[in-house]
């Protein structure tokens, strides 16, 4: 896969924003993609040294509408440890 395929978007959260403190980032990532592929593109990207990577399997919520239940949509979250000293600057100051 290629990098910019692997990577969809950083999670900007107030609780991600916390964790970013600590050397730990949030992204939103292809679901077919291996914590190596990962790694790999997150380290071609933004240029930094990662330590781990964490996936997370996130089920959407159901919603109910007039005509029904409609699917939910499922999600892969990457949760990135980088080598202390390391950061990537989107975000900072979010």
């Amino acid at each position: 896969m290629i990098q910019s395929q692997i990577i969809k978007k950083p999670l900007i959260t107030e609780k991600n924003s916390i964790l970013a403190e600590t050397g730990i980032y949030s992204f939103e990532v292809d679901r077919r993609a291996s914590k190596t592929e990962i790694k790999s593109a997150i380290e071609k990207f933004f240029q930094v040294k990662v330590q781990s990577v964490n996936t997370l399997q996130c089920r959407g919520k159901a919603r109910r509408n007039r005509f029904g239940i409609s699917k939910p949509k499922y999600w892969k979250k990457a949760m990135v440890r980088l080598m202390p000293g390391e950061k990537i600057s989107i975000f900072e100051g979010a």
